[in-house]
């Protein structure tokens, strides 16, 4: 008698949080032999990508080498460039170019350019390297994978869906070492939290921009996926590290339209609102000087006047040319009442890029089998203290190719008896009003706090804050049902300990990191990579 073999029931989905571009890449390298699903917190065309108008690197050209670019990014990186980690990029960099093109993005043409490209130029480079789409490079990069993603058979697109937190082998019970086996994710429109088991969980999730006050990100930019890999033990690094913009639009209608460095790169003056220029008494390069310089210099003269922002008066440039070169600026400023040929601009730096995040290696391993994370969610070593303009995007096209292979080369295993998530203890919450004044509180405490200049008294009140914020918070979760506005808080006073925790580190100024306590570079200098047990008790859920 032959004994029939045991049917072994279908691998999960590799489930993706977050459908930016590294999310995106991730998903198409695996949906020729996984099935995928990708989880959009708000509406699909809502995320950083989209947002990112600069360019994406290559090394192309013949007057461009390895070595270059890696010199450029350990340069950008003031010392804590991982070495390892830019060369592997770079060396992949002409090959994510050429895999968008085949998927069809509309680059910029040059015939006579590598590639048939047009390459052009930015801070901290030394040649051209930076393939683009006109200034909306992130949009068509993402409009083209989108296509691509939502015809696939293989890949299921849940739009409005947010990861809630990680399943891991504590709620399984099991004397084990830990590992992912899916996430918890609530359906924001039915308010319904469901179990998501998975062969794989990749977070993909951006940067924690939205922690302060005044950010170029999007709203989805809350540090989700920062939060739930720390929360589920994993290691997180380089959180001090926050690029900030010099100039975002100050608009209680539009607090996140980025005012190009271009700008003052062909003449327009930053002024006190009495109109004097303050740059000169900064930095001889006044309004030229790198971003950093005039974060701060504009920080400055904020926190000594006690104003809410500066100017940025670009009317002397004459209307023609106003108009023919920032067409984009001008439309958009002139909806909100402001004719930028006839009227100085009000501008406030603006938290931009998040260098750290959740540890991982070339291929998108995180500290837990089972979980992976790429793009800015992540800490990889590229960044450094200070990122290389558009290696950002770089990043995510050339790891979300390596985390696909190491997910397709592991052994997809899945756990398909996961606990539901359990709201038998939980209320329907009876004032959100709690959730939106501790939300203001904390961007408001964050940017006063921890923004562009830091102390160390300053630090330590804010940790103090936090810690405050974060019993509030914790007892609203344990007690009401979850939404979104809840868990991105949630996740936000996470990032923001991170962030602080990280900068009381750092006894020096180096790159991001500025501290008048510590105004000098130390001679060595090392990350800073906090291990993150679970740090208070465990919910209910």
């Amino acid at each position: 008698m032959t004994s029939t073999p045991a049917v072994r029931p279908p691998a999960a989905p590799v489930v993706i949080v977050g459908a930016g571009l590294a999310g995106l890449t991730v998903a198409l390298h695996l949906a020729a032999t996984r099935q995928v699903v990708v989880l959009a917190k708000r509406n699909l065309d809502e995320g950083a990508t989209a947002w990112a108008q600069g360019g994406i690197v290559g090394v192309l050209g013949e007057d461009d080498s390895i070595d270059s670019h890696v010199r450029d990014t350990q340069d950008a990186g003031a010392g804590l460039v991982d070495e390892d980690t830019a060369r592997f990029i770079a060396e992949h960099s002409a090959a994510a170019i050429e895999w968008l093109v085949e998927q069809g993005v509309p680059f910029s043409a040059d015939p006579s350019g590598p590639l048939g490209l047009h390459l052009t130029r930015e801070g901290g480079h030394a040649v051209r390297r930076i393939a683009h789409a006109a200034d909306a490079t992130g949009k068509a990069i993402h409009d083209a994978l989108l296509v691509l993603v939502k015809k696939h058979p293989n890949i299921t697109l849940r739009e409005r869906w947010m990861a809630v937190d990680l399943i891991t082998s504590r709620h399984l019970k099991r004397e084990e070492p830990s590992r992912c086996y899916g996430v918890y994710a609530l359906d924001i429109d039915c308010q319904r939290v469901e179990t998501l088991p998975a062969s794989a969980v990749v977070l993909a999730t951006g940067g924690v921009g939205k922690v302060y006050r005044y950010t170029s990100n999007p709203d989805t930019s809350t540090g989700d996926g920062i939060a739930m890999a720390w929360r589920a033990g994993c290691r997180v690094g380089n959180m001090e590290f926050i690029q900030f913009h010099p100039t975002c639009l100050y608009h209680p209608q539009e607090r996140s339209f980025l005012i190009t460095e271009a700008l003052r790169g062909e003449g327009g003056h930053l002024k006190l609102p009495d109109g004097t220029r303050f740059m000169f008494a900064h930095d001889e390069r006044a309004e030229l000087a790198p971003r950093d310089i005039v974060a701060r210099a504009i920080d400055f003269e904020m926190k000594k006047h006690g104003i809410d922002h500066v100017w940025l008066d670009a009317t002397h440039l004459g209307e023609a040319f106003l108009k023919e070169h920032f067409p984009t600026i001008y439309a958009r400023c002139l909806k909100l009442g402001i004719d930028i040929t006839k009227q100085p601009i009000p501008v406030v730096p603006a938290a931009h890029y998040t260098c750290g995040g959740v540890v991982t290696d070339l291929e998108g391993r995180a500290d837990l089998p089972g979980l992976y994370a790429v793009g800015e969610t992540t800490y990889t070593g590229l960044h450094g203290a200070n990122r290389l303009a558009s290696n950002s995007l770089l990043e995510c096209v050339v790891l979300g190719r390596t985390c696909a292979g190491a997910i397709l080369q592991g052994p997809g295993a899945s756990e398909p008896n996961l606990p539901a998530w359990d709201e038998s203890q939980v209320e329907n919450a009876d004032e959100q009003v709690v959730i939106a004044h501790n939300w203001d509180e904390l961007r408001l405490m964050m940017w006063n706090y921890v923004g562009i200049v830091r102390t160390t008294k300053r630090l330590e009140r804010a940790l103090h804050r936090i810690e405050l914020l974060r019993s509030e918070i914790d007892e609203y979760y344990a007690n009401f049902r979850v939404n979104r506005d809840l868990l991105e808080l949630r996740n936000l006073v996470d990032c923001a300990e991170l962030i602080v925790r990280s900068a009381l580190l750092r006894h020096e100024s180096r790159g991001l990191h500025y501290s008048r306590d510590f105004p000098n570079s130390l001679p060595v200098s090392f990350p800073t990579v906090l291990i993150g047990p679970a740090r208070r008790p465990d919910h209910k859920r």
